[in-house]
């Protein structure tokens, strides 16, 4: 597929399987999902669901950033939750990256996450 763009940033952790970062098709960006991975050792970084989920948007930010966008263009937010209890954690902070209108969004309880990870998120983005 030609108009393909596969977009990748070293301030992000890199891939742990044959995928992209991101992928743009036409004016829509897909952001591959991100886990709490600390991009310069790799490593889930240390701390509760709000330092995972913190890592995680500072991952796809960087993503994001690759890209040439923000979190103004995210039109969908896809949420993994290994507990469906840190839910309302996992809000608090979504809230330091997204504002009014908020992107639709998906919230899904899942069994396990790579590297024991609580939390992943994918995005959608569309390039104005």
């Amino acid at each position: 597929m030609s108009n393909r763009r596969i977009f990748h940033s070293e301030r992000a952790p890199k891939a742990i399987g044959p995928y992209s970062q991101a992928v743009q098709a036409g004016n829509t960006v897909y952001l591959s999902g991100q886990t709490p991975l600390h991009p310069d050792t790799g490593e889930l970084v240390a701390g509760d669901i709000s330092a995972q989920a913190r890592q995680v948007f500072e991952n796809l930010k960087a993503v994001l950033g690759a890209a040439g966008l923000s979190f103004e263009h995210v039109v969908r937010v896809g949420i993994y939750l290994t507990d469906l209890g840190d839910f309302a954690a996992v809000n608090e902070v979504m809230k330091q990256y997204f504002s009014e209108p908020y992107p639709a969004r998906s919230t899904i309880g899942v069994a396990a996450l790579p590297r024991a990870a609580q939390v992943e998120v994918d995005l959608v983005a569309v390039i104005d």
